[in-house]
């Protein structure tokens, strides 16, 4: 008979301390040297909630399915509002692979996928770091950007400056994170700009930003949802991780896409132009505006980088 092989499950706390920040942006951009990958997002909805399935294949690397139930309502619970499961199945076989924790792909994916852009795009100089959101996502820009600016010094933007103040203690003694409570002089004082909110309306103007800034936008996932106005897109040279998963899906660029803000061609390269050097500043004054779309083939690479350095350390300790 057909003998079921067991199937790997990879745990937060048994990874999370394994990973490093640096290791997983090139994992990530080596990802983009294999063959394109197939992509397909499912949305369900009911009122706030947002139930997210999203499925991966890329030629040598396998096939992923990661599914996420977002609950907005949860904050005031104080349970996470956005939970799910990341499955890793062998490209091969079609075998399962492994159960990666599907809260250790967010965090490093979320991340990570941000930090590749900051890379290319944000100036190499870059002091000083302003975080709008307080939440999850918040506390992981934090530690990826001082991994890659070390000498930056940040700070923190939320509606409820309750929830800025508490994140900026968590930090306390290891980096300098300061609370701000006027957004626009934060933003004009910045030098990298991280959005990672559930808003569905523009927080930050284009007016607001200075010659040099690098624009970073996480949150908004949904037709419905932006952290940006259109002026912030008319001033910007604009970059996309996944022109497949970013173009027609997410308001943060429908909307100026359908406003006639810009246009398709002014969405100069995604993270499959990184190898033929089109996704890079070109100067030290222009205004780089990145939308993380954070598609499922960049779970996918994640959870590959997660498998590999957790299955080295299982050897080491053998």
């Amino acid at each position: 008979g057909i003998v079921a092989m067991p199937i790997l499950q990879i745990e937060f706390d048994d990874a999370d301390g394994l990973l490093v920040w640096s290791d997983l942006a090139n994992s990530l951009s080596e990802g983009h040297e294999s063959p394109k990958a197939q992509i397909r997002d499912e949305f369900i909805r009911s009122g706030r909630n947002t139930v997210l399935s999203r499925l991966a294949l890329i030629d040598g690397l396998g096939c992923a399915v990661k599914t996420a139930a977002i609950f907005p309502g949860n904050t005031d619970r104080g349970i996470p509002s956005v939970n799910g499961a990341m499955v890793l199945f062998n490209g091969e076989t079609g075998a399962t692979e492994a159960l990666v924790d599907f809260h250790l792909v967010t965090k490093w994916k979320t991340a990570g996928d941000s930090l590749l852009a900051a890379k290319h795009l944000a100036r190499p100089d870059s002091k000083r770091i302003l975080i709008v959101g307080a939440g999850t996502v918040a506390r992981s820009m934090i530690d990826a950007h001082r991994s890659l600016f070390p000498d930056a010094c940040f700070t923190v933007w939320n509606r409820t400056t309750e929830r800025a103040e508490k994140l900026a203690s968590e930090f306390s003694g290891l980096v300098e994170v300061s609370v701000a409570t006027d957004l626009e002089k934060a933003v004009r004082s910045s030098d990298i700009v991280t959005c990672a909110t559930m808003s569905t309306e523009p927080l930050i103007r284009g007016s607001w930003l200075s010659a040099g800034t690098h624009l970073d936008l996480i949150g908004a996932y949904r037709s419905d949802m932006r952290e940006a106005d259109d002026e912030a897109f008319k001033r910007s040279r604009v970059f996309v991780d996944s022109r497949d998963t970013t173009l027609r899906e997410i308001g943060e660029l429908i909307a100026p896409l359908s406003s006639g803000a810009i246009c398709e061609d002014d969405v100069l390269a995604d993270f499959y132009d990184i190898q033929a050097g089109k996704f890079r500043r070109n100067s030290d004054s222009e205004i780089t505006l990145f939308k993380n779309g954070g598609g499922a083939h960049l779970d996918l690479m994640t959870a590959r980088y997660i498998l590999s350095t957790w299955s080295a350390r299982q050897v080491q300790m053998a």
